[in-house]
């Protein structure tokens, strides 16, 4: 793209573009997919303003000496020590009503949106036999369906690499240089595989958990730290759901050690 935006230039880079072979085009999504990411979207939004207005009704409240123990499922404790707090002024009272309201709704909102999320997956086939990856829940694999088309990718090496949890190059001379991972492509869908990898793992060492993962990931985990192997399995499950949605068929569990 020449500097300078007009369309002489804008008609010149694509004429430079549609000369080229190797550059990738946008894949379209459906109406459908787009309805259906909307929903996951929207979702995210309001559980992040949830999180957020939790965050400053426990620092309002810390500032005034009442404390619970941290987590959105104490909220309500912590709204029971501030209604019964006699020494708190009328005003921050008022203040601290207003933020529970508007937590109740919140609370509303993504109760129905995940009502909308759990139909839609059970509606979508591919999303259906997604979920049953270790790991990938009804989100994650809702998300992978309505955001990946498999057809666009020539290999569940280049899905991975597209969401960018593969080592990132900087070679020269010669010597090969990989470093961190990429952080390319959709960063949802790499947040999400990469918490699901971290909750198989945390199942995977406790007590009695050794038994259910594969050799492979007992092995990795006894040479690498956790976030690290974390990474390395949700690669693997990104090629796990390629190979899936490109044949049709459902998840094998590995064997286990």
């Amino acid at each position: 793209m020449k500097r300078g935006k007009n369309d002489r230039n804008d008609a010149a880079a694509i004429c430079e573009t549609g000369a080229r072979p190797g550059i990738h085009a946008v894949p379209i999504k459906t109406l459908g997919q787009q309805a259906q990411g909307m929903v996951l979207k929207v979702r995210e939004t309001l559980v992040g303003q949830r999180t957020a207005l939790s965050n400053t009704l426990r620092g309002l409240a810390a500032e005034f000496g009442i404390t619970t123990a941290a987590g959105l499922g104490r909220t309500a404790e912590l709204l029971a020590a501030i209604a019964a707090d006699q020494a708190l002024p009328a005003e921050a009272k008022d203040s601290f009503v207003i933020l529970s309201e508007q937590l109740g709704r919140l609370d509303e909102q993504v109760k129905v949106l995940e009502k909308k999320v759990a139909a839609a997956h059970k509606a979508n086939p591919v999303s259906t036999r997604l979920a049953t990856i270790p790991g990938l829940a009804a989100i994650g694999s809702l998300s992978v369906a309505t955001r990946v088309n498999a057809d666009d990718f020539a290999s569940g090496r280049h899905f991975s690499a597209w969401m960018g949890i593969v080592p990132k190059e900087h070679s020269t001379g010669g010597k090969q240089r990989m470093g961190g991972i990429s952080r390319a492509g959709d960063e949802r869908l790499r947040q999400l595989f990469v918490l699901g990898a971290t909750s198989v793992i945390r199942a995977v060492t406790r007590p009695g958990g050794s038994k259910l993962a594969s050799p492979w990931l007992l092995k990795l985990l006894e040479r690498k730290p956790r976030k690290l192997a974390a990474v390395a399995l949700a690669n693997k499950m990104a090629r796990i759901a390629w190979a899936m949605m490109k044949s049709g068929d459902v998840y094998r569990r590995p064997a286990a050690a």
